[in-house]
């Protein structure tokens, strides 16, 4: 009886790894191309990765704009502060599911925490929110 409670606690445990493990890599496959993207400071590029309507957040001034306006607005972001670097530090979701990410992107002197939210649409995620705010 006893080993029979092992084995079933046993179980249990390698399936919670297995759904944890499952989990990261799913979020590995939202955000790994859209941390791609930004590392390479291509607003074209950006926007295939944009909803309909994006809500940014840049410095401060904050806008909804469309996805055609904010390929302009990154464009214009990314040619005043060309990154050096962009690294994913976080990635959740919230208890509703709805899947996000903090980053740190880098231009010569300056820092920005990064705060993206996706949204699933049509099997596709999405940026529906971000945040570039100066450290």
């Amino acid at each position: 009886m006893k080993y029979r409670r092992v084995k079933i606690v046993g179980m249990v445990v390698v399936l919670a790894f297995c759904v944890a493990l499952q989990h990261s890599y799913a979020q590995d496959a939202i955000f790994d191309p859209i941390r791609d993207v930004i590392k390479t400071g291509s607003a074209k590029e950006m926007s295939k990765h944009l909803n309909q309507n994006v809500e940014i957040n840049i410095e401060g001034n904050v806008n909804t704009y469309s996805k055609a306006q904010a390929e302009f607005v990154f464009r214009d972001f990314f040619k005043k502060h060309p990154a050096t670097s962009f690294t994913i530090v976080h990635k959740g979701a919230s208890k509703g599911g709805q899947q996000f990410a903090i980053g740190r992107y880098v231009s010569n002197n300056d820092s920005y925490n990064v705060l993206m939210l996706v949204k699933e649409i049509s099997a596709t995620y999405l940026i529906h929110e971000i945040s570039f705010v100066k450290e």
